[in-house]
This record gives C-alpha cells, sequence and structure tokens, in this order.
C-alpha cells in the first residue's frame, strides 16, 4: 500500500524539484533557456520538445526533469444531463505560517454545445480561501489563507487534463476559490502558460478572469490585455447587486468600490474580437430578486436612470440562481423566480443567459467551493479586507 505523503514530504520534494527548471512554472521559451543555462539540456530545441511532451502527454517521469505533481486529494462526482461533474482537491503545504493540510480545489464541468459536442471547462482556484468576505460564498467563510502559486495553478489543469482525462478541455475559468486579482501576477503567468503553443494551447478567448470588482486589478489586466496576444482575454465581473445598498450589504468590496467607479472600469475594458465580458449575477431570494431590482439591473447594464448617459456595456449578463453555502440564511431560489428574473431583463432588452446549475449535491456549483474546515485562525493576523488595501 501506497504511503500518503506528508505536507512535510511534500515541501521536502519541491524544494528539491526546485533546483531544475520547472516546466508547470514556465512557458516554453522560458523552459527551454533555463534548461540550456543550468547544463541539462545542451540544445534549446531538445527542451521544447520535452516541454511538449510533458503538457501533451502527461509525462511526469522525465529522465532530465522530472515534475512533481501534487498530490490528488477528495474527488467528488455528480450526473448532470451533459454528463459528470468531477470535483477535485490538490494538496499544497501552508507556508508563511498558516497550517498544513491546505488544498486547492477545481471543478471539471461537461457541457454540450449546439453541436451535440461534449467539451469540458475547468473551474481552477487562485487562492485558498478569499479576503473578499462575501456573505453568500463559501470560500469567504475560510478567509484568506495564501495565494497560489503559477505551478499550483497550473497543476489544477494538468491533473483535469491528464489525471482526470478530460478531453476537449476547451474553456479555464478563474471562479474558484480567490479573488484572481489579488494574485495577478500568478495568474498572468498562468494564463501565459495556458496560451503557449507547445503547452496547453488554449486560446485567450477560452480563458476567463472573474473578479468580485477590484477596479484596480481590472484596470491592471486591461493594460495586460491590449498586449499582442492577449486581445481576446475575457473577463467576468461578480455584480450581484442592483444598487449599492444591496450591494454593500453582500459584498464588502462596494464600499471601497462602488458601482460607479466599477461600471467606469468595465467601460475602459478593451474589447477585440472574439473577447467577451460577462455580468455575473447570483439570484438570491429576498435580497437581490425583485422586480425593482430587475428594473435597476437594466439601467445599470443599458445606460439609464442614474446611468443616463454613459454608453450600454458589451457581453451579457449571467444570471445564477444562488447555490446555498453552509449554515445559508437564503435557500435556493425556485425556477418559478428564476424564470420571471430573467423575463423581466427581457422585457427590457437586457441580454441575459441563465446559467445552469451543476454540482450543488456535492457542493461544486458556483460560490460552494472551500473546506471551513481550513478556516483561517485568528493567531495568523487580521484578516485583509477590500477597504483596508485600497
Amino acid at each position: 500500500m501506497p504511503v500518503e505523503p506528508t505536507q512535510l514530504s511534500i515541501a521536502a520534494a519541491e524544494a528539491k524539484a526546485s533546483r531544475i527548471p520547472d516546466p508547470l512554472s514556465l512557458t516554453a521559451e522560458q523552459y527551454g533557456a533555463a534548461c540550456v543555462a543550468a547544463g541539462i539540456s545542451g540544445k534549446r530545441l531538445g527542451a521544447l520538445a520535452r516541454y511538449a511532451n510533458i503538457y501533451r502527454a502527461g509525462v511526469l517521469d522525465d529522465p532530465l526533469c522530472p515534475v512533481l505533481l501534487p498530490p490528488v486529494g477528495r474527488v467528488m462526482e455528480s450526473d448532470s444531463p451533459e454528463g459528470k461533474v468531477v470535483k477535485f482537491t490538490l494538496k499544497v503545504p501552508g507556508r508563511e505560517g498558516q497550517p498544513d493540510g491546505l488544498e486547492t480545489e477545481s471543478v471539471i464541468i461537461p457541457m454540450i454545445g449546439k453541436r451535440g459536442i461534449r467539451t469540458h471547462t475547468l473551474c481552477v482556484s487562485s487562492q485558498v480561501g478569499c479576503a473578499m468576505g462575501c456573505n453568500f460564498c463559501q470560500t469567504a467563510q475560510m478567509g484568506l489563507l495564501r495565494n497560489l502559486t503559477v505551478r499550483e495553478i497550473i497543476a489544477q489543469w494538468f491533473a483535469a487534463r491528464h489525471i482526470f482525462k478530460a478531453v476537449n478541455l476547451g474553456n479555464v475559468v478563474f471562479m474558484g476559490m480567490g479573488e484572481p486579482m489579488d494574485n495577478l501576477d500568478n495568474v498572468i503567468g498562468v494564463i501565459a502558460i495556458l496560451g503557449d503553443h507547445r503547452g496547453p494551447a488554449l486560446a485567450r478567448n477560452r480563458v476567463t478572469v472573474s473578479t468580485v470588482g477590484r477596479v484596480d486589478g481590472i484596470a491592471r489586466l486591461a493594460r495586460q490585455v491590449h498586449q499582442p496576444g492577449w486581445h481576446r482575454l475575457s473577463l467576468a465581473v461578480s455584480l450581484n447587486a442592483p444598487n449599492d445598498q444591496v450591494r454593500s450589504a453582500i459584498m464588502p468590496i462596494n464600499r471601497a468600490m462602488p458601482m460607479g467607479r466599477l461600471r467606469e472600469a468595465i467601460e475602459n475594458w478593451p474589447i477585440y474580437g472574439g473577447a467577451k465580458i460577462c455580468l455575473e449575477y447570483v439570484l438570491i431570494p429576498g435580497v437581490n430578486d425583485a422586480p425593482e431590482h430587475a428594473a435597476q439591473l437594466g439601467d445599470f447594464v443599458l445606460g439609464r436612470g442614474e446611468y443616463a448617459g454613459r454608453p450600454a456595456l458589451p457581453g451579457l449578463v449571467n444570471v445564477i440562481p444562488y447555490n446555498p453555502r453552509d449554515n445559508s440564511p437564503w435557500p435556493a431560489p425556485t425556477e418559478d423566480a428564476v424564470g420571471r428574473f430573467m423575463l423581466q431583463l427581457g422585457e427590457q432588452g437586457v441580454y441575459a443567459k441563465r446559467r445552469r446549475t451543476k454540482g450543488r449535491d456535492t457542493m461544486a456549483a458556483c460560490g460552494q467551493l472551500g473546506n471551513p474546515a481550513l478556516r483561517r485562525r485568528p493567531a495568523t493576523g487580521v484578516q485583509v479586507t477590500a477597504s483596508a488595501r485600497e
């Protein structure tokens, strides 16, 4: 029977692996240059071929540059009309005074398109826990434990593709645990690797970065999108409310970065061919689902009411039926309530789609990722709030 690796052994193995170039942390060109510089490969082309073999064939035991993948932890499956939804965790060590036993959480989501072809979308985490404090979200109950490194995020893709055999892994969305804009250097590094034609070769418009509304992060990522090869990166904004009063009550970020500033950041997002903007709206019974809320949301999207004179926002509104977290004060909305809200948006001319609910029974649906048992301990310090970061 194999021995389960301890957090100490994982950290030791990572330290040993850090002495050789790590393909899960580097683009192909960076990896090739590093291998030549380290004397591991006399020729750059040989290193590039090895890099492609690692990503395309899933080779981990290369004799020159073996790849250490974090151990798989819990695996949960649930059925959907389009196939199995798989939620899995990867074990990662605690760092900087954080407890051991940490884990990433990822979800492989099956989707069948108009042509009847099944593809998979991978929802990845960028942090363990989250500091944003949204009170409808499971991850927020943990607090922020730490950022994930480039390799810890890429490992989620690698595991999905080569361990769980998710064929046609056509989309990656940064909608798992954490606020991607609070770990943006590593997120940008991950996206560069995902798009490498010798690696995952994922087109930019197949990658979506989601944010609770950090306008500073949106502005910085927008500058990156202006760079060649980055034009079609997609943005998703967790709006979840029709006005500042409701949004501040459920999303603390809004107190520092209210909806007017958020809208301006969205207006300034560069739109190139194939890029998408998605306004995510989690529909919570008794909180943001009234007819007047639909009308206010229409004002925000279309440039009416208090936003009169401002341009209509591109993209779509993605209505997401609330998935209750542990000890949630709200239930999931009824199908009738979701249908009414969608109709009210449609009558105003708002382009909206309803997100299909998948994985709710295994806490794999939107807003349900996170293990409260790993909740941040008071001894690790005071949790940084959105307002304190400004």
